[in-house]
């Protein structure tokens, strides 16, 4: 379980990052700040794409930066994401492609922090957000 200081880290860190997306088509802006096991932090912005299908989320941005780094153990992620360049208005919750990625290579206990600012936020576990989900 994550400790209140880790906690507001990495909400701090997702709602930095919003600033780095690249969403010309929605401009619905998400970033994500991914912990590992070894107290690193990864990072991920959205990534749109004009074709649609090859546009990334934030969080697999993440995950797939510490995959590449040769990271495969992970405690937590935060999520924050909202319209344009003001604070997010509510909660921004991964979407099925990115649970699945997270189903992949995380615990079921891994921590997932929906956040709107530091004071408003949710914590839940891959296994409350993904109940029954598919793993090998």
């Amino acid at each position: 379980m994550l400790r209140e200081r880790e906690i507001q880290a990495l909400i701090d860190t997702a709602l930095s990052q919003r600033k780095f997306a690249y969403a010309p088509y929605s401009d619905f802006r998400v970033g994500a700040a991914l912990l590992t096991d070894s107290g690193e932090i990864y990072t991920g912005c959205n990534i749109e794409n004009s074709a649609y299908s090859p546009t990334n989320c934030a969080e697999r941005t993440a995950v797939f930066k510490a995959v590449s780094e040769g990271e495969r153990a992970f405690r937590a992620i935060c999520i924050a994401g909202g319209q344009g360049e003001k604070e997010p208005s509510d909660f921004c919750p991964p979407c099925g492609v990115c649970r699945q990625v997270m189903l992949e290579f995380c615990r079921p206990d891994f921590e997932i922090i929906l956040a709107v600012n530091n004071e408003r936020y949710e914590v839940y576990t891959l296994d409350e957000l993904v109940p029954k989900g598919f793993r090998l």
